[in-house]
């Protein structure tokens, strides 16, 4: 991925060093959608980095003033000019706008110079925090999913979450 910077952060593609980073925000994933991606070990953040650094669709969240890693952006496509978008930061680096300024620095990337024509974020119900980041970012709430996925088992059974879909138009980010 081509580096991106923002006044605080850069957007760039992880590298095997990141591992410290990583561990911050995968050992004790504060939502159930990361539970799957928990590591225990700075042995296994550096196999995480290893991988994601071999992922471009992993972006790595990195504070411009020390190169510390403190989140991913994520992203897939469902149809060519139609990604899906995630994020996952560091609960130590919260309420600081870096979520904000490194999401807004990429949706505006997608728009402007990768051709895309929407974007969309699956979030939970619970997850509160990422559903004010995504309506500071502009997008709209579509639609509501009961029992869509499961990440964790309750007592020997998938507890299956409701998810909210969150959407955002070019012409929508562009009259903003």
């Amino acid at each position: 991925m081509k580096q991106i910077e923002t006044d605080r952060l850069i957007l760039r593609s992880f590298e095997v060093t990141d591992a410290e980073g990583i561990f911050g925000y995968l050992e004790n994933p504060p939502v159930n959608c990361f539970k799957n991606e928990q590591i225990a070990t700075m042995r296994d953040a550096g196999l995480e980095a290893e991988n994601k650094s071999k992922d471009p669709s992993k972006i790595a969240v990195v504070l411009k003033e020390s190169n510390f890693v403190i989140g991913e952006l994520f992203y897939d496509f469902s149809e060519p000019d139609t990604y899906s978008l995630g994020w996952n930061f560091n609960t130590e680096f919260t309420g600081k706008g870096y979520a904000s300024e490194s999401t807004n620095a990429l949706i505006d990337d997608f728009f402007t110079n990768q051709n895309a024509r929407r974007l969309f974020a699956y979030i939970e119900d619970d997850n509160y925090s990422s559903q004010k980041l995504a309506e500071r970012l502009g997008m709209r709430r579509e639609g509501l999913f009961l029992e869509f996925i499961s990440f964790i088992e309750v007592g020997g059974s998938p507890k299956y979450e409701n998810t909210y879909q969150y959407a955002l138009l070019k012409k929508e980010w562009l009259s903003k």
